[in-house]
């Protein structure tokens, strides 16, 4: 081999270990934001102070975005729904809760997206990528809301379908999660570096410090993917991801239940959006497989739970997986309906990329001011 080719592959090499890296800090950024959020807002207990506020479906929905958003965590508010719903809490009060946690949890890859504030085009295509999810979610619950309220269609479904499938089985996948073991050491890092802080202080500083990671993390890695996707590599990833929609939802539902986080694997699609690998069509089924994913591993875990609550938690879960498969297959099934979430996206991220205070506005009206205005409205 001559000196240029080993030259060459030296400086891929490097290039891709540099890539693996930044994915490793965009999963640490993300897992400190969400471990701020989950402390500055009280975790499960800061949760299930939000639901005592759920007089009706429509605020039980609004509480359900806000403590995701919050807790960064739609997996912790579903197994709070479910505990709630043990305790006494009507199924026409928790199905909206776990409707809200959907849109909830898309604030992370939103966020994200904000790493590419400084670059007009890449931005523009990050945040389009991460929006479609929001407009998506808020779409679906539009639609089967409504008719959730009249007809109870979900929830006699869900309850039918759990009294076949209860049993003793655990098919759990909760020793499987490989991801959260070697996150936890560098959040750990991080969350001692202000630990003379107190719990709600200590929560605020880990969710700025993992918002400028991820601001520095997804800026470098944008950079660095322009460079190492091309030829061969880039083939085999719109082989897995760009060469349909079936492709995209199968791919994204198969990484969420690996990885069991919705919100990392779309997470980690934005970059390549920003970047230019995939367009905003492209990425769109992917967000919605990983919507139908992150319902399979709640599902799963459901199984581990016996006694009374365990019929309950299964119809729980069931609900969610019926809410988002038929959602995937009413909305990007019908070629009109699948347009309004792609075109409201990159509407906003027209008037985003022109008006960056705008784009911040949405992100913190959508997720937090709005829901926790008429929450407090309601108090």
């Amino acid at each position: 081999m001559s000196e240029s080719k080993r030259n060459t592959l030296l400086i891929k090499t490097l290039n891709w270990a540099a890539i693996a890296f930044l994915v490793y800090l965009v999963l640490v950024a993300v897992g400190t934001v969400s471990g701020g959020f989950k402390l500055a807002s009280g975790g499960t207990e800061g949760a299930k102070e939000i639901f005592a506020f759920a007089t009706n479906p429509f605020i039980a929905l609004l509480l359900g975005a806000l403590a995701t958003a919050l807790v960064q965590s739609s997996s912790t508010v579903t197994s709070v729904i479910v505990g709630l719903v043990a305790g006494g809490l009507p199924l026409s009060i928790a199905i909206p809760m776990v409707m809200g946690a959907n849109i909830g949890t898309t604030i992370t890859n939103t966020l994200v997206s904000i790493g590419h504030i400084r670059s007009k085009e890449e931005f523009q295509r990050a945040f389009a990528a991460s929006t479609v999810h929001d407009f998506f979610n808020l779409f679906a619950v539009i639609i089967f809301l409504p008719l959730e309220i009249m007809f109870g269609l979900l929830q006699k479904m869900s309850a039918a379908l759990s009294h076949l499938f209860i049993g003793d089985a655990d098919l759990s996948l909760k020793s499987y999660n490989f991801i959260k073991p070697l996150v936890k050491p560098a959040v750990g890092v991080i969350k001692d570096a202000f630990s003379f802080l107190d719990t709600k202080m200590l929560g605020a500083a880990m969710v700025i410090a993992g918002i400028c990671l991820i601001l520095f993390a997804v800026t470098t890695l944008g950079k660095l993917l322009k460079k190492a996707l091309v030829g061969t590599a880039k083939d085999i990833l719109h082989g897995a991801i760009g060469r349909g929609p079936i492709a995209g939802i199968t791919s994204g539902a198969a990484v969420t239940v690996m990885v069991q986080s919705s919100s990392t694997t779309t997470s980690l699609m934005i970059p390549l959006a920003g970047s230019g690998v995939f367009t905003t069509r492209q990425i769109y089924p992917f967000t919605l497989g990983a919507n139908i994913g992150t319902t399979i591993t709640a599902l799963l875990a459901a199984t581990s739970i016996t006694g009374p609550m365990a019929e309950v938690a299964l119809t729980i879960a069931l609900v969610h997986v019926m809410f988002n498969v038929f959602a995937v297959a009413l909305i990007y099934g019908i070629p009109v309906l699948r347009e309004i979430p792609l075109k409201l996206a990159e509407k906003l991220a027209e008037i985003g990329t022109k008006n960056k205070s705008a784009a911040l506005g949405y992100v913190l009206g959508s997720f937090f001011v709005v829901p926790g205005l008429i929450v407090l409205a309601v108090r």
